[in-house]
């Protein structure tokens, strides 16, 4: 097997100096142990690395033992068959500039908890824009009264066998919750990714968030594989 490079990054928020991943198709062998080991070398004593491991096995947990990392999460992909049952409310896409601020504003305030989610600027958002995924027809706006009451914001992943659709960011506004709105509002998100032919959905979903799990499932989804993170401070 051909090794694939690490994607090494340094991230400017959050508990992280850096952050490995190790691709589904990366060798947990000597010579990935090695490059995480060079940027190891590389981070600070009393910073903190974060590890990633795409699609863990049974064996990764003793790979990154070995390495000194200590697993803390696990994100689970679910997936299923495209298309689903169709939403019953109306969503429209998303108007880049005049959507910015309620957007924002309904994201920090569902995603207040989450590591990556939580916390976005205007200009988090505008670098996710100018990704060249972004579809702002996918991302799906749903409105009570004037107001934004949530949102699903999907990503077509044309590189996959078949391609698929992700469920990429999902949430209500806190002041609308108990209305209902998750199911609705995830089959929002597959309506428009199967109207584009897509075969395949899924969604990440943090593996303990017990509540969303079961709303997946109750959809449809199923656990398909797992990203598994890992962390180490430097002494």
């Amino acid at each position: 097997m051909v090794p694939v490079t690490l994607t090494v990054v340094r991230p400017d928020q959050g508990e992280f100096s850096w952050s490995v991943t190790v691709g589904p198709d990366q060798p947990r062998d000597n010579s990935t142990a090695n490059q995480i080991k060079a940027v190891l070398g590389r981070a600070e004593p009393g910073q903190r690395v974060q590890l990633w491991i795409e699609r863990a096995g049974a064996d990764d947990d003793a790979f990154a033992f070995d390495l000194g990392f200590v697993s803390y999460r696990d994100l689970w992909r679910m997936q299923l068959t495209l298309p689903a049952d169709r939403s019953s409310i109306a969503t429209r896409g998303f108007i880049p500039g005049a959507d910015n601020d309620d957007f924002l504003r309904v994201n920090n305030r569902a995603f207040h908890w989450h590591p990556e989610q939580g916390g976005m600027t205007p200009r988090d958002l505008a670098d996710r824009m100018a990704e060249n995924w972004f579809d702002a027809e996918g991302f799906r706006l749903y409105e009570q009264s004037g107001c934004l009451a949530g949102f699903c914001w999907t990503k077509v992943h044309p590189d996959e066998t078949p391609p698929g659709g992700e469920i990429y960011a999902i949430a209500v506004d806190p002041d609308f919750h108990g209305q209902g709105l998750g199911k609705p509002m995830t089959l929002a998100g597959l309506d428009y990714l199967a109207d584009q032919g897509l075969t395949v959905g899924f969604l990440y979903v943090e593996s303990d968030n017990d509540p969303a799990v079961a709303t997946y499932r109750s959809l449809g989804f199923d656990h398909h594989s797992t990203n598994r993170a890992y962390r180490l401070t430097i002494e």
